[in-house]
């Protein structure tokens, strides 16, 4: 009978040198741990596309959500896009749904049993919601708790839940602003990114879950929407300085906002997710800015000035304006140890640089014929 230390080993004598015995041990050996499982909304905008980068540097699995249309919309993650058939580099999973729909919410929160559940997605262009205030609030409130109810009643327990907040719903308060300060929202999208945050609370509060509040203040960069006022100053720079374009139209030049990189602030959204206790945050530079500003600091980049290609357009004035957002992220800093890395002149020049290169490209399809150079005025 074989003894105890024996029944932990096999013999193999055909492998054995020279016909002495082999051992070779049966003992299991310690596993990998699974990786961690994270889902997002909102994957395909800017937010989205940064933190799925930095989480697959984490080694996590990302699942994101995105919603139906008959062009593809996921540009920012194309470089990160295996296809699913190739399950051992496969990392980063897209799926249907959408935050209208509580049903698809539920579905993938159920079936994916995430460790970390990100919601980036919003209609979340300030202006946009005085035009369409309805399903602003549908898709950012309502959304929001929609998803919240999918984690809640989720057969997994301990779900980790980040809901992107903005310094929008501070709105009319004077600067600076932090945790603490009172939110004053001017604007549909602002409201209800003050519902979505109180959701977010309440959940917390009522359920124990562990549920939390990323104030984030303004972040940009090259993956930036065209039609955000950054992007778009950068974007037809970019075209101005290539003979594409002569004349950009803003609206007011006054505003000023904190900005940062949107690649830092990533990575104090999964901080958040990492801590004993959930708590909201301010997330801010500190740094406050105006649209003018931005604009001597971008056109000045590249030697242009900027009076002699900007007009004012009446129409891009909001119904209520928000004149100065700069936030306090002294609890951020000192709880979770996070810092912008990118400050406010590297980021304008990092988004000039990337539409200088884009314009180029583009001017190549104008002067072959494949693209009209009228476009813009």
């Amino acid at each position: 009978m074989a003894t105890r230390s024996e029944s932990n080993h096999s013999v193999d004598e055909s492998a054995a040198p020279n016909g002495a015995l082999a051992t070779t041990s049966l003992i299991p050996q310690p596993l990998s741990p699974p990786r961690k499982v994270a889902l997002i909304t909102g994957i395909t905008g800017q937010d989205g596309s940064y933190l799925t980068e930095f989480l697959l540097r984490k080694g996590y699995e990302v699942h994101g959500l995105i919603r139906r249309s008959s062009n593809f919309n996921t540009a920012r993650l194309d470089h990160l896009y295996v296809d699913p058939h190739n399950s051992q580099k496969a990392r980063m999973k897209l799926h249907y749904a959408d935050l209208s729909d509580a049903t698809s919410l539920r579905l993938w929160v159920d079936s994916l049993l995430p460790d970390e559940v990100y919601n980036l997605a919003a209609q979340s262009h300030v202006a946009v919601s005085f035009e369409i205030p309805e399903y602003t609030a549908d898709v950012v409130a309502t959304g929001a708790l929609r998803l919240l109810e999918a984690v809640r009643s989720s057969p997994k327990k301990g779900i980790r839940y980040y809901q992107a907040g903005s310094s929008e719903m501070f709105g009319s308060t004077p600067p600076p602003q932090s945790e603490t300060s009172p939110f004053h929202p001017r604007s549909p999208y602002a409201a209800a990114k003050c519902a979505a945050h109180w959701y977010t609370v309440n959940y917390r509060e009522a359920y124990g879950l562990f549920a939390c509040n990323g104030i984030l203040f303004n972040h940009e960069s090259p993956r930036r929407g065209e039609n955000f006022v950054t992007r778009k100053i950068t974007r037809a720079l970019g075209r101005i300085k290539v003979g594409l374009q002569t004349k950009l139209f803003l609206g007011n030049l006054s505003a000023a906002r904190d900005w940062g990189f949107a690649g830092d602030y990533v990575e104090a959204m999964w901080m958040m997710l990492q801590q004993d206790e959930p708590e909201d945050y301010v997330v801010a530079t500190e740094d406050s800015h105006s649209v003018e500003e931005f604009l001597e600091e971008a056109f000045g980049h590249v030697g242009l000035m900027w009076r002699d290609h900007v007009e004012i357009d009446k129409r891009y004035f909001r119904p209520t304006e928000v004149d100065s957002l700069r936030g306090d992220s002294s609890k951020v800093r000192k709880v979770l140890g996070w810092k912008p890395r990118v400050g406010f002149k590297e980021l304008v020049r990092m988004m000039v640089d990337s539409d200088i290169e884009l314009a180029k490209r583009e001017k190549v399809l104008v002067d072959a014929g494949f693209m009209d150079a009228q476009q813009q005025p």
